[in-house]
């Protein structure tokens, strides 16, 4: 039963930095239909980022998730002006092949500017841990977790309980509707972009802590994230929450009660059998029913 509750444990706890990686991504396929595949190489990114100023001045690297987080709005708002908004335009279904090709060139950038050495910032409590009678909590897996708790409740607020989020949840129903009621469909679409890839600021940060990295870690990572929202349903935002969690769990199962070196291939293997049981994801139906809105 302890091994039971530590595997559970370990399993929810990497659940909720999944969760914040992947709700970008949801996000902006809730809105705009657009399967970005450049969302693992811009966690990839922020990474990068993250150690760089973690190697040069200690600062804790979850607290420098904030500041990442900043940087990687902007790159996504440049991201969509120069490159998604423009393809969109000439053919929609183009733009999982341009945010495809933009994976592969910025992690051609990043090999050339940082080198393909694995990479990893390890803060202080890295290797120090929680007792709770036998069971034992990892500081740095409980932190990037509350972490990107936090980070996904503020985006749920923002959502819905701002203008600019209420604007955004129109433009997931009808932008035709949303344009009749004087929302700015163009603006809205940017800053929901901007802010979907501003997720993998803090989720860059937490990889960066958790998991060594190299500049190709982000075919690894994408498919981690289109593990998760297929699991849940694409599009929605509880649905990623709870395949986040079901790919947390069914990694750390496979750790403990079979072979570690299979956990790169859980995330595909879930793939399988949830596309053979259920396709559209175990939120799937509650998506297609309501408005399309996360």
């Amino acid at each position: 039963m302890t091994l039971l509750l530590q595997t559970l444990i370990f399993g929810v706890l990497t659940g909720g930095v999944y969760a914040l990686m992947a709700s970008g991504f949801t996000l902006i396929f809730g809105v705009m239909r657009v399967i970005n595949l450049s969302h693992g190489a811009l966690l990839i990114l922020a990474a990068y980022l993250t150690w760089w100023v973690w190697d040069r001045t200690a600062i804790d690297p979850l607290l420098l998730g904030t500041g990442v987080s900043v940087v990687m709005y902007g790159v996504g708002w440049l991201l969509y002006k120069t490159v998604i908004a423009r393809v969109q335009r000439i053919d929609p279904e183009l733009t999982l092949v341009a945010s495809f090709a933009f994976a592969i060139a910025a992690a051609g950038v990043i090999a050339l500017v940082a080198g393909t050495e694995a990479r990893a910032a390890t803060p202080s409590y890295f290797n120090t841990s929680f007792h709770v009678g036998e069971l034992v909590v990892p500081r740095a897996q409980l932190y990037a977790c509350v972490g990107a708790l936090a980070i996904l409740g503020g985006l749920y607020a923002l959502l819905h309980g701002t203008a600019l989020g209420r604007g955004i949840r129109a433009c997931a129903t009808s932008r035709t509707g949303a344009e009749l009621v004087g929302i700015d469909v163009e603006r809205s679409m940017s800053q929901m972009f901007a802010i979907g890839c501003a997720t993998t600021g803090f989720g860059g940060a937490a990889l960066a802590v958790l998991y060594q990295f190299v500049p190709d870690s982000h075919y690894v990572w994408i498919g981690r994230i289109l593990c998760v929202v297929v699991l849940g349903g694409l599009g929605s935002f509880a649905g990623a929450a709870l395949g986040a969690a079901v790919l947390g769990i069914g990694e750390a199962m496979t750790a403990a009660y079979w072979d570690s070196r299979w956990i790169t291939a859980v995330p595909y293997m879930l793939i399988i059998v949830i596309l053979i049981l259920r396709p559209q994801g175990i939120l799937g139906a509650r998506l297609r029913a309501g408005s399309g809105a996360p």
